[in-house]
C-alpha cells in the first residue's frame, strides 16, 4: 500500500510541480496588480495624516443669555442595562429641568432589564419615560421615529446606550440652532472611556480617531459634516419635514445628513468639545462594528452618489470629500486581497537560500506601500496625547486589522451586491459592571 501511494506520487510529482508553478505566477502577478490601488491609497492617507498634523480645533464662543430651547433626550436601547447609566448622567444636566425630557425606547426582549429600566423611570416620572414598540422594525431607526411621536422638545437630543454626557453637554449643543436658523444638527467630538482595556479596544479607539480629529474636522472646516449616531442634537421640525430616519438603515444618521445637505441645511461639528462612549473590546464586537458601517456608508453613497457626483450645490472639493469619507472602507477589500496574493505566491515559489537585503528592502517597501492608514493613526494618537498606545495599535493592526479589513470587505459586497443585513448588538463593557446601579 506504501509503495503504491509513493508510485502515485511519483507519477504525478511533475502535474503538482507545474500546477504550482502556475499558482504562483498567476497570484504573484495579481499581487503586482493590487500593488498600484495600495499605493494609492496609501498616498490618501499620507495626505490625510499630514493635513491633521495641522488641523485644529475650531474655539466657539458660547453666551450664557440664552432663551434654552425646549429640549428631548432620546435613549435608544435593547436589552441594555447600561441604559440607566446614561439617563442619569442626562438628570445631572446643568439645564432648565422644566425643559427637559428624557426618553428610554425600550425594544429589549428580556422581562428583567424592562422592569429595571421601568422601576427606575417610576423614581424619576417627572423627567424620565419608558417607550416601547408593539413591534421592533427598523432597526435603531425604527425605535426613533417611534420615540418622535412622543417628543415634545423643539430639539431631539440621541444618545446611544453606552454614552456618558457631561452636565453641560446641552448647554454647549444648543447655541448653534439659536444663532443660525440654517443648522439642522450638531455633532459632538466622541472620547472613549474603555480605550486602554486591551489591544482590541485600543486599535478600535485609534481608528476612530483618525475620523474624530482628522477627518470629521476637514469635513466641518469645509461644510460637510456628517452625523455620527450619538451625542448629536437635530432640530425635530427637520426630522418631520425630511421624513424621519430611514427605517431598515444600518447607519441613519449619515443617510439624514446627506438628505440634510441636499436640503440645504448643516450640520455643526463640535471638534471642540466631548462626550464619552464605549467602543468595541472583543473581536468579535469590532468585526461587526466596521461591517456594518462600511455596509451602511456604501449603500448611503449609492443612494446619494448621483448628488454628491452632480448635485450643483456641492464644490468640487465638496464632493471629493464627501465621496472619500463614504467610500473610504473600500481600501480595505484591496488590502485583503494584496496580502492574501502575496502569502500565496510566496508560498508556492521555489524554494531558495534567503537574501536577507533584498528581503529586508522588500519588506521595508511593502510596509511603506501599506502605512498610510497607520500614519494618520499616529497623527491622531499624539493628538489625543495617547502616544504610548502607537506600539501596541502597531502590533495589533497586522494582526486584528486584517481580520477587521476582512469584515470591512464582507459588508462592501453586501452593500454592493444588495444584500440585506441585519442589527447586531456589540457586547458593551458598562453591561457588565454594574456598579453604578447602585
Amino acid at each position: 500500500m506504501l509503495e503504491a501511494i509513493q508510485q502515485l506520487a511519483l507519477q504525478y510529482a511533475p502535474y503538482v510541480e507545474q500546477t504550482k508553478l502556475i499558482v504562483h505566477n498567476v497570484t504573484l502577478s495579481l499581487y503586482n496588480v493590487f500593488l498600484l490601488p495600495m499605493i494609492f491609497f496609501s498616498v490618501l492617507f499620507y495626505i490625510l495624516a499630514f493635513s491633521g498634523i495641522f488641523l485644529k480645533p475650531e474655539k466657539k464662543k458660547v453666551t450664557k443669555n440664552y432663551d434654552w430651547p425646549m429640549v428631548t433626550v432620546q435613549i435608544p436601547t435593547f436589552n441594555e442595562p447600561v441604559a440607566l447609566r446614561c439617563v442619569k448622567k442626562c438628570l445631572e444636566f446643568d439645564y432648565p429641568k422644566n425643559k427637559l425630557e428624557i426618553l428610554i425606547g425600550d425594544d429589549s426582549n428580556n422581562p428583567s432589564v424592562s422592569n429595571m429600566l421601568n422601576n427606575f423611570a417610576k423614581k424619576h416620572s417627572k423627567l424620565v419615560k419608558v417607550i416601547r414598540r408593539t413591534v421592533n422594525a427598523g432597526f435603531k431607526a425604527g425605535n426613533l421615529n417611534n420615540l418622535l411621536r412622543y417628543s415634545k422638545g423643539k430639539i431631539v437630543v440621541i444618545f446611544d446606550s453606552d454614552f456618558v454626557p457631561s452636565k453641560n453637554f446641552l448647554k454647549k449643543t444648543m447655541p448653534p440652532f439659536l444663532e443660525d436658523e440654517n443648522v439642522g444638527c450638531v455633532q459632538v467630538k466622541w472620547k472613549y472611556m474603555n480605550m486602554s482595556q486591551n489591544r482590541v479596544s485600543k486599535l478600535a479607539s485609534a481608528a476612530l480617531m483618525v475620523y474624530h480629529h482628522i477627518l470629521a474636522v476637514i469635513n466641518s472646516k469645509n461644510g460637510v459634516s456628517l452625523l455620527f449616531g450619538s451625542g448629536q442634537a437635530v432640530r425635530k421640525d427637520l426630522l418631520l419635514k425630511l421624513g424621519g430616519w430611514q427605517e431598515g438603515s444600518l447607519t441613519e444618521d449619515v443617510e439624514f445628513s446627506l438628505k440634510l445637505l441636499k436640503n440645504g441645511y448643516k450640520t455643526v461639528y463640535l471638534s471642540n468639545f466631548r462626550v464619552l462612549g464605549e467602543v468595541p473590546f472583543t473581536i468579535k464586537g469590532f468585526f461587526k462594528q466596521q461591517k456594518r458601517w462600511a455596509y451602511g456608508n456604501a449603500k448611503a453613497f449609492l443612494q446619494y452618489a448621483k448628488w454628491i457626483l452632480f448635485g450643483k450645490n456641492l464644490s468640487p472639493l465638496q464632493k471629493s470629500i464627501l465621496t472619500f469619507t463614504l467610500t473610504g472602507y473600500i481600501s480595505a477589500p484591496f488590502l485583503v486581497l494584496f496580502t492574501l496574493f502575496g502569502i500565496i505566491s510566496f508560498m508556492t515559489g521555489t524554494p531558495a537560500q534567503i537574501d536577507f537585503y533584498k528581503f529586508f528592502k522588500e519588506t521595508g517597501w511593502m510596509f511603506l506601500v501599506n502605512s498610510g492608514f497607520m500614519a494618520a493613526t499616529i497623527i491622531a494618537l499624539i493628538k489625543e496625547k495617547r502616544i504610548r498606545m502607537i506600539y501596541s495599535v502597531i502590533g495589533s493592526s497586522v494582526t486584528v486589522g486584517f481580520v477587521i479589513s476582512m469584515g470591512i470587505t464582507a459588508g462592501l459586497f453586501d452593500a454592493i451586491t444588495g444584500k440585506k443585513m441585519n442589527w447586531h448588538m456589540i457586547q458593551k463593557r458598562g453591561n457588565e459592571k454594574l456598579n453604578w446601579l447602585k
